[in-house]
């Protein structure tokens, strides 16, 4: 048990490693992190970096972007996957399993390969240089619906049909039953949407033409590309990117753990 334990541990501190590593190095003097041997903690704490990116970017602009992308898909995502694995989950109708089943199948492909016609269909709706050309291919997933319907499998029939002999509509029945029913699941969800759409980097830099619309990461890249040599601004700007989803993670870790158990347990 303690050869276990004693591995655990060092897997995750191998794990953390690099993330401290990229805190400390944000922190660094510059030049300091490519100096060899690698320097593990910065020999003079400085902010200039930070400061940097304060003053060279909108980054208020930036995070407000990133933040209402980010939400927005989140928010719809959740909404129209719960809906959509209910329906496959507890509906019958015509195709049901050939419609999931193609659904799966399309898993496999790349999602480059779907950014070209995505890319001239928004452009026919006016979408292109706009907040909802990057929400709408976000509002559904084929992972958010399976993951959904596998863990409404488990729930019984039973349940429902007691819903409906009380004279709870379909609606009703979704809204004040399912979710609630759902929410480590729907969580966990929303914890990997988020942080898909807050790392977009692709989409937004191909639809987003206007500076004034890009996402933090798109702005970021945007600046690196004029300072590629500088380490220590490069990891700063990384510890900005990732300090939202690591907060959002903290607050919601104990429903995101509690949805992993149970669907382990469900599977």
């Amino acid at each position: 048990m303690l050869l276990l334990y004693g591995a655990l541990l060092f897997g995750a501190a191998m794990a953390l490693l690099p993330l401290l590593w990229m805190v400390a190095a944000s922190f660094m003097p510059a030049g300091e992190a490519n100096s060899y041997p690698p320097s593990l903690w910065p020999s003079t704490i400085t902010f200039e970096h930070y400061r940097a990116l304060f003053t060279r970017l909108d980054l208020a602009r930036y995070l407000f972007n990133s933040t209402l992308l980010a939400g927005t898909v989140t928010l719809i995502a959740l909404l129209v996957n719960s809906m959509a694995g209910y329906a496959f989950a507890k509906f019958r109708f015509r195709y049901r399993e050939g419609i999931f089943r193609a659904l799966l199948a399309a898993m496999v492909i790349p999602a480059q390969v779907a950014m070209l016609p995505l890319f001239l269909l928004l452009k026919q709706l006016g979408l292109i240089n706009t907040y909802w050309g990057v929400i709408i291919p976000g509002m559904a997933s084929i992972f958010g619906i399976f993951l959904i319907r596998q863990y409404l499998l488990a729930i019984p029939d039973s349940l429902l049909e007691a819903a409906r002999m009380d004279g709870a509509g379909e609606f009703r029945i979704y809204w004040s039953l399912i979710l609630p029913l759902c929410r480590p699941i729907l969580v966990t969800l929303a914890i990997f949407t988020f942080l898909g759409a807050w790392n977009d980097f692709m989409w937004p830099l191909i639809v987003l033409t206007d500076s004034a619309h890009h996402t933090l990461p798109v702005a970021l890249a945007n600046l690196l590309g004029e300072h590629v040599q500088d380490t220590e601004l490069m990891m700063a700007s990384s510890v900005l990117t990732v300090l939202p989803v690591m907060v959002l993670f903290v607050v919601l870790q104990k429903y995101y753990i509690a949805g992993i158990m149970l669907g382990g347990m469900k599977g």
